[in-house]
């Protein structure tokens, strides 16, 4: 059996398949880039809003635990407040 064509051709299939293979791989790290970032915004965003009720909540915590006289006075300043 003579292995010459074989071989002659094996080695642009082998090229042809290590380019289609990095071509996929660049492709795959590209994606995993754009979804790392989308999660790291989302992420951001997530702690904005966790920290703007955190807020809000020690507001009502201070309104409900305060027994003083301007407690009304209080909740009408937080009213004209605006919300984040």
């Amino acid at each position: 059996m003579n292995w010459f064509p074989f071989m002659v051709l094996s080695i642009p299939i082998l090229g042809i398949a290590a380019w289609v293979a990095t071509d996929w791989m660049r492709f795959q790290e590209k994606k995993l880039a754009a979804i790392s970032a989308d999660t790291a915004e989302k992420a951001a965003q997530y702690a904005a809003k966790t920290e703007r009720l955190e807020q809000r909540v020690a507001v009502l915590e201070r309104i409900l635990t305060d027994r003083s006289t301007v407690l009304a006075d209080e909740i009408d300043r937080l009213r004209d407040q605006p919300i984040n």
